[in-house]
């Protein structure tokens, strides 16, 4: 019993000794004498080696084990709303999701800003392999399993349709103002109310259809066609939308048989590999040590704000961050006045507030849908 009592004291001591604290947690370990600290210094300096591998391999599952628990979708105990009212999964979505969209409009910052010295397939490319090695974190922290995918061929062509959205908008937003080329994206909503009745066969009543046709009105307030108020290359942002809207309803499509996860990996791996090709025949190296890191920073805060919607829609409904998309709208006229001196007319004011308004109504009234369904 002695015995026992000595060792578990000395299991306690040994404990202290190897961590210090990060608010609060044990997270990293000192790396000092430790339980050979009473040994001879030729047995100590025998014996250390091995004890540090053993205190790396302690200190890597560790990291491994909190990495986990930020990327999952599930509160923690701590964060339960205890009436069960889900507040605090709630929040947790807005704030993801709201910073995920902030991360978006940087990254379309700093795309529009290399496009005067930089192909868009590059800038693309570059953009997709961030998303890529987000998803190379993700099958280290899941396996490979986020690769198993009960409808590859849909996948694939998600993952096609991604590589066009992003290819056109990036050629548009190299001609159209930021906040412009944004408000005109913001049509994909409608779009894919339409696409949903037309594939999906799904319930649309006259109200939503009401708001659908609004919206658009607002799309050609913000375009005025045939008056010269934008570049024409604003039609290829039209078409990026529609684009976007079609790997939607393939999403809605997907969502039956395959995890959020597995799409991402899906939509990065085969954007990656159609990108490349192109890639290859403009590709220049760049000039400056600003425009590596302008890529460099896009890559991984696009790869961040991929993950940070994935979050956002795993802690909250949908149709509860959804709406917050429209931040985008105001990061990018913040950003293109400050950036590039762009600042938005009246006519796009006028259009923006109505595709905003009419796409928030859209959403609401999906959600009353899904709540008579349910």
């Amino acid at each position: 019993m002695a015995k026992s009592r000595e060792g578990a004291c000395a299991e306690r001591a040994f404990a202290r000794s190897s961590a210090v604290t990060l608010r609060g947690e044990a997270i990293l370990p000192s790396f000092g004498f430790g339980r050979f600290g009473h040994l001879p210094r030729r047995e100590r300096l025998k014996n250390e080696p091995h004890f540090l591998r053993f205190r790396f391999s302690q200190l890597v599952k560790t990291i491994q084990t909190k990495l986990t628990s930020f990327m999952s979708p599930y509160p923690s105990p701590a964060n339960t709303d205890p009436s069960g009212s889900g507040h605090f999964d709630t929040m947790r979505g807005i704030a993801l999701m709201a910073l995920g969209m902030f991360m978006f409009s940087a990254v379309d910052t700093m795309a529009k800003f290399l496009t005067d010295t930089i192909h868009p397939y590059q800038i693309v490319w570059c953009r997709q392999l961030g998303l890529l090695l987000g998803v190379v974190v993700l099958i280290g922290l899941k396996g490979r399993s986020v690769l198993v995918s009960a409808n590859p061929a849909l996948q694939i062509g998600r993952g096609a349709l991604a590589a066009v959205s992003a290819t056109l908008f990036i050629i548009g937003v190299k001609y159209v103002p930021l906040a412009d080329a944004v408000a005109i994206t913001f049509v994909a909503p409608f779009m894919v109310t339409v696409m949903g009745a037309l594939i999906l066969r799904e319930p649309v009543g006259v109200r939503r259809w009401t708001a659908v046709i609004i919206g658009f009105i607002g799309t050609l307030i913000v375009i005025r066609p045939g008056l010269g108020a934008l570049h024409p290359a604003a039609g290829l942002l039209v078409i990026a939308a529609g684009a976007f809207a079609l790997r939607q309803i393939l999403s809605r499509i997907l969502a039956g048989g395959d995890s959020a996860g597995t799409t991402v990996a899906y939509t990065a791996i085969v954007s990656c590999i159609l990108l490349t090709g192109p890639m290859l025949f403009v590709w220049e190296t760049p000039a400056s040590t600003t425009e590596i890191l302008l890529l460099a920073a896009m890559a991984i805060l696009a790869a961040a704000g991929e993950t940070l919607v994935i979050l956002a829609l795993d802690a909250a409904q949908a149709v509860v961050v959804a709406p917050l998309q429209y931040t985008l709208l105001i990061w990018g006229t913040f950003y293109g006045f400050v950036v590039f001196g762009q600042f938005p007319d009246g006519w796009t004011w006028l259009g923006a507030l109505i595709i905003v308004a009419t796409g928030i109504y859209t959403l609401n009234r999906e959600r009353l849908a899904q709540r008579r369904k349910s």
